[in-house]
């Protein structure tokens, strides 16, 4: 069981960052950090995930997050690059051969399990998904 300390850091460890303050995604499109970038465009990148939850698992960002730290802070604004980043998802699918099928996940908030800040979604393929997914 969990102290009263261990909880704090959980909850602490989920909150989301000031909006201006970068997060692993913008020193990946910065090229501070490494990653295995399967595409790019001046708008979007996607690059394989570091922790893989499915054979096939890449991520899709924009490369600017406009105040779109997660999803529930979308607005009318945020349409066309929402559905860029959903296009280029479809892209890279075909690019890496998943035509069987795949899954896009986009986590919002604590509760929904995001742990990066900045909207990004989430491709996993390559094997039979199970469902519901948790």
């Amino acid at each position: 069981m969990a102290s009263e300390k261990e909880k704090a850091q959980q909850v602490a460890a989920v909150r989301p960052p000031a909006a201006d303050q970068p997060t692993i995604f913008d020193k990946i499109v910065s090229k501070k950090i490494p990653a295995t970038i399967l595409f790019e465009d001046s708008t979007a990148l996607a690059f394989k995930d570091i922790s893989p939850q499915a054979p096939v698992h890449f991520l899709v960002i924009p490369k600017k997050k406009t105040g779109l730290t997660g999803l529930s802070q979308a607005t009318e604004s945020h349409e066309q690059l929402l559905g860029h980043l959903l296009v280029v998802a479809s892209k890279v699918a075909k690019q890496e051969k998943l035509q069987e099928g795949y899954r896009v996940v986009i986590n919002d908030g604590k509760n929904g399990c995001q742990s990066v800040f900045h909207v990004h979604l989430h491709v996993l393929g390559g094997k039979q998904l199970g469902w519901p997914p948790c």
